[in-house]
C-alpha cells in the first residue's frame, strides 16, 4: 500500500459530517403531534408556618410502660439516728368503759385482780341497788356487768337459810342454790323470749344483785329469830328486791308486755321470801 493509497483523518470526518447534513436537509421534517393538556389538580392549601396540617383529633396518650427505673436514693444523714418514739396513746382505759377488763390482767398479781373485782361488785351493786341517776338508763347503768357479785349472792343466801334450818342443812342450801340459779336462768330466758333487748349474762347478773336486799333480811331473821319481825323484815326486803329490778327488767321489753316479764321477776322474790319466814 502506497502513500497515495492513504486518506488523511480530517478529511474523512469532514465528508462524514457532510454526508449526515445531507440526510437532515434532505428528508422532510415530522413534527409528533402535541400532547392533550392535563386537567387541574386541586389545590391544597399549606401554611406557611409548619409544613403539616393541623388535625382536630386529639393527640394519642403515649403508650404506659410497667418498667419504672430504681432511682436509688442519695443517703440522708437523719439515716443514723434512731426514729423518734411513738406519741403517748389517748385511747381512753376499756376497764372504764365498760367494755371488759384490761388487756394485761394475766401478768398482774393475784391481790390487785382481787381488788378490781371487789371494786367492780361494789360499783355495780349501787348502781343496781342503791338510787342513782343511771338507774333511767338500764344500758348504762349495769354497762360492766359481772357474775361474781350474783354468784356471792346466792351462795350467801343459801348458806343462810342453812345455817338457819334446824335440821337438812345440806339438802336446804342445795334447794336454795338450785332455785336462784335456775330461776335466774328461766327469768332471763322469759325475758328474751318476749322480745327483750338484753343480753343473756348481764341478765343473769341484774337478777343475781337484785338479791342483796334478801339477803340482808335472810341476816336479819337469822340473828332475830321472831315471826313478826321476819313478816316485816321480809316484805320491806321483797319490795326493795322488785323496785330495784323493776326499771332494768321493764326498758328490756315492749310497754304491753310489761307484766309478762316482771310477775315471774316478783313471783321468784315471794318464794325466796317464804324460804325466809318458814326455815326455823
Amino acid at each position: 500500500m502506497s502513500h497515495s493509497d492513504t486518506i488523511p483523518l480530517h478529511a474523512s470526518s469532514q465528508s462524514d459530517i457532510d454526508e449526515i447534513e445531507n440526510l437532515i436537509y434532505a428528508s422532510p421534517a415530522t413534527v409528533l403531534p402535541a400532547r392533550p393538556p392535563s386537567p387541574p389538580r386541586a389545590s391544597i392549601p399549606v401554611s406557611s408556618s409548619s409544613p403539616f396540617i393541623n388535625s382536630n383529633l386529639p393527640n394519642p396518650a403515649p403508650p404506659k410502660s410497667s418498667y419504672q427505673p430504681q432511682i436509688p436514693k442519695p443517703p440522708s444523714s437523719s439515716s443514723s439516728f434512731p426514729p423518734p418514739p411513738p406519741p403517748p396513746s389517748t385511747r381512753p382505759d376499756i376497764s372504764n368503759s365498760g367494755f371488759g377488763p384490761a388487756p394485761n390482767t394475766l401478768t398482774e398479781p393475784v391481790w390487785d385482780t382481787i381488788k378490781r373485782d371487789l371494786s367492780r361488785i361494789v360499783s355495780n351493786l349501787k348502781l343496781v341497788v342503791f338510787p342513782n341517776p343511771n338507774r333511767e338508763d338500764p344500758g348504762k347503768a349495769l354497762r360492766d356487768w359481772d357474775l361474781w357479785g350474783p354468784f356471792f349472792f346466792i351462795v350467801f343466801l343459801g348458806l343462810i337459810l342453812s345455817w338457819s334450818a334446824s335440821v337438812k342443812k345440806s339438802e336446804v342450801f342445795a334447794v336454795a342454790f338450785a332455785l336462784l340459779a335456775a330461776g335466774a336462768v328461766i327469768l332471763t330466758l322469759n325475758v328474751l323470749l318476749l322480745g327483750g333487748h338484753i343480753i343473756f349474762f348481764q341478765s343473769l347478773s341484774l337478777l343475781g344483785y337484785c338479791l342483796f336486799p334478801l339477803d340482808v333480811g335472810a341476816l336479819i331473821c337469822m340473828l332475830k329469830n321472831n315471826v313478826i319481825l321476819k313478816m316485816v323484815v321480809v316484805c320491806v326486803t321483797l319490795a326493795w328486791s322488785s323496785w330495784a329490778a323493776y326499771p332494768f327488767m321493764s326498758a328490756a321489753v315492749n310497754p304491753r308486755r310489761k307484766a309478762l316479764a316482771l310477775y315471774p321477776v316478783f313471783l321468784m322474790y315471794v318464794s325466796v321470801g317464804f324460804l325466809i319466814i318458814a326455815i326455823d
